[in-house]
């Protein structure tokens, strides 16, 4: 079955071209002009992936993000930003954005980027399905991959879906560390050189979350010159032995 997808673009010829080179994917695709009409639509239809703009008339693109997320739905979602917007652009992935692309928008890579989206959702929804009795462990945090949900403790960690995704990832890999283009490549699903500053964005908003003082990360580490590791206490204890 093709993949669904809602693009909302309010500029009629960036719309009318990403949705020629999305169809030509084979993709079944449904443009909206206007932020309200596209709020409402997603009220009642479901799709597999949006591509969303930020400045829309009506509702904008952060008010249909946050709706989104407010309501459990994590359909993988790439928002479009001007140059100059970097507030947007990080208030948009602060509200649960898996990506975003800068106008002008390569038409090339935004079916990249999409074909990675709906790649990365197929293969992590596999994943939960046979984690269904699986909760992983690491001191006080705990991950539920069927649940998507994650705790310190007794305490509830709000976290994005790509948050999610890259905690996820480094837990199930405790100890290894992994350059900036692996976590694009395997989280993201895409290995775009000059894209490495979405990971960072990434670490930094996920350690404010999980790392009791986010400017001295114990949990999720930088290794400078190489790129990033999840070094939970029981990993971290065990180094430390075995270097005495």
């Amino acid at each position: 079955m093709a993949a669904r997808i809602l693009l909302v673009e309010d500029d009629p010829d960036l719309s009318k071209l990403a949705a020629l080179h999305l169809r030509d994917e084979g993709w079944e695709v449904t443009v909206e002009a206007d932020g309200t009409a596209a709020a409402r639509r997603l009220g009642h239809e479901t799709y597999d992936l949006i591509v969303l703009d930020l400045m829309l008339p009506g509702v904008d693109g952060l008010e249909i993000c946050r709706r989104l997320r407010a309501a459990e739905n994590y359909t993988p979602l790439i928002i479009l930003t001007a140059k100059s917007s970097e507030v947007d652009r990080v208030l948009g992935l602060e509200l649960g954005a898996d990506d975003y692309l800068t106008k002008p928008v390569s038409l090339r890579e935004l079916v990249a980027r999409v074909k990675a989206g709906l790649r990365r959702s197929q293969q992590w929804q596999v994943v939960a399905e046979q984690d269904t009795t699986e909760v992983i462990r690491h001191g006080d945090l705990s991950i539920d991959p069927q649940r998507r949900e994650a705790q310190w403790g007794a305490r509830k960690l709000e976290l994005t879906a790509k948050e999610f995704d890259l905690l996820l990832y480094f837990a199930r890999h405790p100890g290894r560390v992994f350059t900036r283009s692996e976590l694009l490549e395997d989280v993201w699903g895409y290995g775009f050189d000059g894209y490495e500053h979405t990971v960072n964005s990434h670490i930094n908003r996920l350690r404010r979350k999980v790392e009791q003082n986010p400017a001295e990360p114990e949990l999720v580490r930088t290794v400078w010159g190489v790129g990033y590791k999840f070094l939970p206490p029981e990993v971290d204890s065990s180094a430390q032995h075995a270097a005495i």
